[in-house]
Formats: structure tokens, sequence, C-alpha cells
């Protein structure tokens, strides 16, 4: 799922391989999928599309936007973006397909849920897109000690730490599969609650915060992510599936997983201690 590494990653693959080529034809729809999710109906984006200029391409926290024209083309959650250059053959299936006037082509699929939005600029009626572009994200100065400090006081102090930092939005672009990283460096676990953290454990929390999703961010994203290449990231995830049952790199014990708040956490019980 796209998360703040992945759509600053994926943002600058795409903007050196199609910034400044013209749209030719597109397609969304193509294959039908219950939770793709459009704006509008996605037969017209062809025509919304076609023969448009690509400027810049940005990451907003977890969306990757693309400037078409006076449209944006934007993808968020789910999305799978994929590059194909000239003479590659495109997959049957996709969501949407746009080709451009050198032969290349990007193709989205949507994994479990996700969107794709068409839409002119500034007419997007997308509560979530408008709070990614409100607040500041971890890659961004404006994420700073002090704005976390009054993010987290504002909470009720029975809040979990998974609540505080992956869910509401409250800092966009980050969830589940990001947090689990961020945790274990802190050296906290998923279900500790904010009233057990002093002033040196929410400074802690944070330095974290914004030092781990950098390095992702950095290292061309997660390893249990691909790029517009169908690669993995170059960040190896320490607290995720692909490490389950594997030990700990700080303890040696055994990395667990549980269910908690509609998702899985991954976590050492040596390290995180509640």
């Amino acid at each position: 799922m796209l998360e703040i590494p992945e759509s600053y990653s994926i943002s600058r693959q795409l903007g050196n391989e199609i910034s400044g080529k013209r749209i030719v034809s597109a397609a969304a729809g193509h294959s039908p999928h219950k939770f793709a999710f459009y704006s509008g109906d996605p037969a017209g984006y062809g025509k919304l599309l076609a023969g448009k200029t690509i400027g810049c391409v940005n990451a907003v926290a977890g969306f990757v936007e693309i400037e078409a024209g006076n449209y944006r083309l934007l993808f968020g959650d789910g999305a799978n973006i994929r590059y194909h250059r000239p003479g590659d053959t495109i997959p049957e299936k996709h969501q949407l397909l746009a080709v451009f006037d050198d032969g290349s082509a990007i193709t989205c699929t949507i994994q479990m849920y996700g969107g794709i939005w068409v839409f002119e600029e500034g007419n997007l009626d997308n509560k979530y897109y408008r709070i990614a572009k409100e607040k500041p994200n971890p890659l961004t100065d404006g994420f700073n000690l002090e704005y976390f400090m009054g993010m987290a006081n504002g909470e009720k102090r029975n809040l979990s730490l998974k609540a505080l930092l992956a869910t509401e939005q409250r800092i966009p672009g980050l969830g589940n599969g990001v947090l689990q990283d961020i945790l274990f460096h802190a050296g906290l676990n998923p279900r500790t609650k904010l009233s057990d953290l002093g002033p040196d454990g929410l400074d802690m929390l944070f330095s974290s915060t914004r030092d781990t999703i950098r390095l992702m961010a950095k290292k061309g994203g997660r390893d249990t992510e691909k790029d517009i290449y169908g690669r993995e990231g170059g960040y190896r995830t320490v607290m995720s599936a692909k490490n389950l049952g594997g030990q700990c790199p700080r303890c040696g014990g055994k990395i667990v997983r549980q269910a908690y708040m509609g998702g899985n956490v991954y976590f050492c019980p040596s390290c995180q201690k509640i």
C-alpha cells in the first residue's frame, strides 16, 4: 500500500520518466474492480487526459499526484503504478492506462482497494487528499518536535501508540506498514498508551518517526512494496511479514505477530515491552 516513503520514491521516478511527455490516449476501468474508486465516470478519463502534457509529479503524503495540463491524475492507497518503456508488453488487466507520445506508458492496478482520480485542479472533494495537503509530513521541516508534541498532547491519554501514529489522519500517509519499524526503533510496543510516555518518551517517538520515514524514502521505499519498475524498495524492513518468526536484530528474540485494531502488528516482545 502507498505510504509516505513509497509515494515519495514513486513520484520521483515518475517525474524522471514522464515529465514533458504528452498523453496520446488513456483509459480507465478496463478491468472491473469492485473496490477501485474514481472521481466521476472513469469512462470519461480518456477524453480528459488525451493531449495533455505531463508537468510535475508530486508526493502528497500517501498520494502520488501527476500534473496533466490543467488536470490532475491522483493515485492513492492500493494503487500499483508501473512504467512501461516503448515496445514493452502492456498487461491485459489494469484499472488505468496512459500512453505517451514516445510509445511509453503507465498502468495502474488496484491491489485490495484504492483510488484513481482525474479532476480539474482544485476541484477534488476528498477529505483525505485535503488533509494530506494541509498537514506537514515527516519529510518536511514543518514536521518538527513542537508540532509533534502539540499533536500528541491534544489526544486522550489512553490512546495507544498505533492509534496515535496510524489512525484518524493525524499523520497523513503513515499507515500500519510504516508504523512497525518506527515503534521498533523507538523500543515501544504498539499497545503502549500515551499515558505511559513522559516527555522523553515522546521525544524519542518523534525522532524515530521522522528518521525512520526519511530513511525509508531515501532508500526507495520498503522491501514489502514495489516501485514503478516492479522492483522491491531498498529499505529492508525489520518488523514485517517477511521477518515473522525470525530473530530480532537487537536482542535475538523471536519476532511475533498479533492482531490489533483491525490489522496485524509485528514486534519483539523482549525489546518492545508494554
